[in-house]
């Protein structure tokens, strides 16, 4: 659980460098440059990625409570997040609906995931993480100011957007048993 915690724990504090703590972000690109403080940012990202998936597979999970729904409603929100998630990236009419969209899809993934999984390695992992979402939108709403939403997108574009989430989310479905060592059937 130690290596879960650390890499939880790693994954919240790089984020919140550029959210909560500008004067390190800026101390950081001045030492290194913008590209080294970006490199820097994504190779801590992947080690507290890591250890977060090590540290999940290596500890033992105690029961808490048992999943409180079925696999297909845990499903449906994960491909609502999925396309939340593109939506962060690829022009999308939710981003006229959502302010932060790749954070709420990670709020809905982790509460797929606590929905289903009742253990105290799941329930840390995605507790945790849910809960750091709530914060980081909180801290970037407050350093960003008033929303300004974007303009939609060409129906195209949106149509891109979504195949585009859905294709990756068959692709997280497909290698999930070898990441996480948990079948979706």
């Amino acid at each position: 659980m130690e290596i879960l915690l650390l890499g939880l724990l790693l994954w919240s504090l790089i984020h919140f460098i550029p959210s909560l703590a500008q004067p390190i972000k800026k101390a950081w690109i001045n030492a290194m440059g913008d590209t080294g403080y970006k490199i820097t940012f994504s190779v801590i990202v992947v080690l507290s990625l890591v250890l977060m998936v090590y540290g999940w597979r290596h500890t033992v999970p105690t029961h808490i409570y048992d999943p409180v729904v079925a696999r297909p409603v845990a499903i449906a929100l994960m491909v609502v997040s999925f396309l939340l998630f593109g939506a962060a990236k690829h022009p999308s009419i939710i981003n006229s609906w959502v302010r932060h969209p790749q954070l709420t899809g990670l709020i809905l993934w982790s509460t797929a995931h606590l929905l289903v999984n009742g253990d105290s390695r799941s329930v840390t992992l995605f507790g945790c993480l849910g809960v750091w979402a709530i914060f980081e939108i909180i801290f970037i709403s407050r350093r960003e100011g008033e929303w300004v939403k974007k303009p939609t997108p060409s129906a195209p574009q949106q149509i891109k957007s979504v195949a585009i989430s859905l294709v990756i989310f068959v692709v997280a479905a497909v290698i999930h048993p070898y990441i996480s060592g948990v079948s979706l059937k």
